[in-house]
């Protein structure tokens, strides 16, 4: 039979785009490419690069204080998200149009239309067209929910954040992921009131406990008003006299500044106000924005794939086998879409995984295992293997622990603390996870990552001389262990 396309990609995001193109660049395959928003993804154009540079933004403001306690004499204006705005978002485009180029320079045949697959072997667009394709890769990746209560419409998820026309003076944010408290962290540093509900004992369920414990202690002491084992049970545009309220609390540190009174709300439709929200604890607070971080579900829905054969799971998840084939043979899926691991270097790895097995003709299957990863909160967090917990559920550990002030904040008079942390199996001595709360943890644990998927023991980090002075340093320098289990 012949085929229009070898191959057929639905979504431009990280991984489509790297699948597409080295098929086409590598194999020569003929391959087509639908995407119905903006190349790059989530990662690129809403997601991790923008909250990235949205990090660096904020933490400008306590560097002054620094720099003065190390014999600077500086000031620092005002934030000015109007300037930073537009700077992103002009970066953002020229990353987009890398991604263009990139395909265009690998013979990829793009189509920026929405693509359903009408059965095994064809796709159509929404400018009308059909093709036919011996392979068809997904890479929808993934969209923010919102929760279902009642006006739940009247707050703003992660994909508005970077858009706002003004950033809000106070905040609530929903959730205690990772998505949550980087943007806690975030708007905290420039300067914005934050509130951080979150229902659960503690922030950042499934990662280590203890390091998790010091980035909430840390954000408590940053100024975010974190409040746990709290969520939202009412939310309205709230009234004159909530406003008024709101605007004669201020002097407390409990209100609205008196220019947002009548003011629309940033990212809310213009005449609106300011939102009113009750609490599952009975507190009721007005608030300029209400952004929610409440998780995020799998881009699946109305684009053929359950009439097509393909198997969902209940969250809408692509279920795929180790090598990303679906329940159809000639249909892959990648990325997010299948919600395996969520990360972008994942998508990456998983498209170039597919390009090996369908196109090369060496089947390679996934590897999911000792993933490193970083949590940009502040102080960052960077990890890679089993926590504490999941690891004394599987056998006998030995845990390596140490928290300390940093010499560069010692010396400037904050509190701030760090945590480096190794857990190792007691019969083998691998070093099954490590764990390290710590500006810049996110380039460390890179580093620490290698060594532990290569099964670096206790004693091979014992072996390693020590860069000294560094923060880093701790990872090879701690001797005995702080606790068995």
């Amino acid at each position: 039979m012949s085929f229009d396309f070898d191959l057929f990609v639905i979504g431009g995001g990280s991984g489509g785009v790297r699948a597409a193109r080295v098929a086409a660049g590598d194999t020569g395959a003929k391959v087509g490419l639908a995407e119905m928003d903006r190349y790059g993804g989530t990662c690129v154009i809403r997601g991790c690069v923008p909250k990235k540079l949205m990090v660096f933004a904020s933490t400008y403001a306590p560097m002054v204080d620094e720099a003065q306690a190390y014999g600077w004499s500086t000031e620092l204006g005002d934030f000015s998200w109007t300037d930073f705005r537009g700077k992103l978002e002009a970066e953002l485009d020229r990353l987009e149009g890398v991604y263009r180029r990139l395909l265009d320079g690998s013979g990829v045949q793009k189509f920026d239309a929405r693509a359903v697959v009408k059965d095994a072997h064809t796709v159509e667009l929404s400018t009308g067209e059909t093709f036919t394709a011996k392979h068809i890769l997904v890479a929808t990746g993934g969209r923010p929910q919102r929760p279902d209560i009642a006006n739940a419409e009247l707050g703003i998820v992660s994909d508005d954040i970077f858009h706002l026309p003004e950033l809000p003076k106070k905040i609530l944010i929903i959730g205690g992921g990772y998505i949550a408290c980087e943007f806690a962290c975030i708007l905290n540093g420039l300067g914005v009131e934050v509130t951080q509900y979150y229902r659960g004992a503690q922030i950042l369920r499934g990662f280590d406990d203890e390091a998790r414990g010091l980035i909430a202690e840390q954000m408590t002491a940053s100024g975010i008003k974190l409040k746990l084992g709290t969520n939202i049970e009412e939310m309205r545009r709230a009234t004159e006299a909530e406003i008024s309220g709101a605007v004669s609390a201020e002097n407390d540190g409990m209100g609205l500044p008196p220019e947002a009174r009548g003011q629309a709300s940033a990212g809310q439709d213009a005449g609106a106000g300011p939102v009113w929200v009750k609490s599952t604890t009975g507190e009721e607070e007005v608030f300029d924005t209400v952004f929610f971080a409440t998780g995020r579900s799998p881009n699946t829905t109305d684009i053929g794939l359950e009439e097509a054969g393909v198997a969902l799971s209940r969250s809408g998840a692509i279920e795929v086998d180790a090598f990303s084939q679906t329940a159809v043979p000639s249909i892959y899926a990648i990325g997010d879409a299948t919600d395996r691991v969520n990360l972008t270097p994942v998508a990456i790895r998983e498209g170039m995984a597919f390009v090996e097995t369908v196109f090369k003709g060496n089947p390679t299957p996934v590897d999911h295992e000792l993933i490193p990863s970083a949590v940009f909160t502040q102080p960052e967090m960077g990890t890679v293997g089993l926590t504490e917990e999941e690891a004394r559920d599987q056998e006998p550990i030995e845990v390596y622990a140490t928290s300390f002030k940093p010499m560069q904040s010692s010396f400037a008079g904050r509190p701030d603390r760090v945590m480096m942390k190794l857990i190792v199996s007691q019969k083998t001595r691998k070093v099954l996870g490590c764990h390290i709360v710590a500006p810049g943890a996110g380039e460390m644990i890179q580093l620490a990552g290698v060594a532990v998927k290569m099964g670096a023991t206790k004693e091979d980090f014992d072996r390693t001389v020590a860069v000294h002075p560094t923060m880093s340093e701790e990872i090879v320098t701690m001797k005995s262990p702080t606790r068995s289990s």
